[in-house]
């Protein structure tokens, strides 16, 4: 395993993390607890130093804290999200910062998250949506410093609205954040336009999410794809979806020369290709998918001509609308 600076945090992360949506229940179904801790042990084993967790995953914060409790010998970094108190994903223009982040809001879903992980402290406290427009309004930065003087958190960072790299620009630039947690992949690559080099030169580090496109970019989705009754992705690769997924993983298989099943292994490459990318999350539900997510920080990125050609399959939409 290979580890890149936290921005400006002094703290070094592991290029592969752990995303942890998918353990726990909730909208991915299939997951058991005994296979989430299996999964998540053998991630630390293999280097993996940053585990991301939210509030609104089920019961994904309990596994987490448990399994790094038991881990307590070894330094593994854990981020959780605070939702917002409207419920509003994404959040909607024109509501203010009292309305999502009000301070005791905050702090009361840390305290909620440190009971429910049985964890002393979180590394990353991150709000689960952000609007530019809540800087330098509201209450949310004094809770955030007053929560990292009391030692409950170490860094502050916000996952950045789905497929909307540029509504955190300006936070970025106002020096108050550590970290962003942003949708990049092949499909996405808008965040290498103003995002990433933002983030780079304010020292601002970067956690990717949905690298592999929910699945759509392993391969796997495709016509007649199906997935368990509950699972959410029943309706984010609803109707004629999977067709269109699979038509233009084939076309970007081809324009490579890969073979299909190796485009989950050259999306990761491709997200790490980026020097300002500090860590990717993607879902690991089993050991398996563990061993095939690690090997891939190997220090092989992609060269410039596959980047080039990768360039060309852009496709701006957004599934989760």
């Amino acid at each position: 395993m290979r580890y890149r600076e936290l921005g400006r945090s002094g703290l070094r992360v592991s290029e592969i993390g752990y995303g942890a949506w998918g353990i726990g229940g909730g909208a991915w179904v299939g997951a058991t607890d005994d296979e989430s801790v299996r999964a998540l042990h053998h991630a630390i084993d293999s280097g993996v130093n940053l585990i991301d967790t939210a509030r609104g995953y089920a019961e994904s914060e309990r596994i987490v804290g448990q399994v790094v409790r038991e881990r307590a010998g070894d330094e593994v970094l854990v981020a959780t999200k605070v939702p917002p108190k409207n419920g509003r994903w994404p959040a909607p223009e024109g509501v203010g910062p009292q309305d999502a982040f009000p301070g005791e809001h905050i702090r009361e879903s840390l305290r909620t998250s440190l009971r429910a992980s049985g964890l002393d402290h979180f590394d990353v406290l991150q709000f689960h949506v952000w609007s530019d427009e809540w800087v330098g309004r509201g209450d949310w930065l004094e809770a955030v410093q007053d929560l990292k003087e009391q030692g409950l958190v170490r860094l502050f960072g916000v996952s950045i609205n789905d497929h909307e790299p540029d509504s955190a620009l300006e936070l970025v630039r106002s020096g108050v954040v550590d970290t962003v947690q942003v949708i990049y992949n092949v499909f996405d690559q808008a965040p290498a336009e103003s995002l990433l080099p933002a983030c780079a030169e304010h020292g601002v580090g970067v956690i990717v999410r949905v690298a592999l496109d929910e699945g759509g970019l392993t391969g796997a989705v495709r016509e007649g794809a199906t997935f368990p009754e509950g699972d959410f992705r029943n309706r984010y690769f609803r109707g004629d979806r999977p067709a269109e997924v699979g038509r233009r993983v084939d076309a970007i298989a081809a324009d490579l020369d890969i073979p299909v099943d190796a485009l989950a292994e050259t999306a990761l490459r491709f997200v790490l290709s980026a020097p300002s990318v500090s860590t990717v999350i993607p879902g690991m539900r089993s050991v398996r998918n563990v061993d095939r997510n690690t090997a891939v920080s190997d220090g092989r990125t992609l060269d410039a001509d596959q980047l080039a050609t990768l360039a060309k399959h852009r496709w701006q939409r957004n599934y989760y609308a």
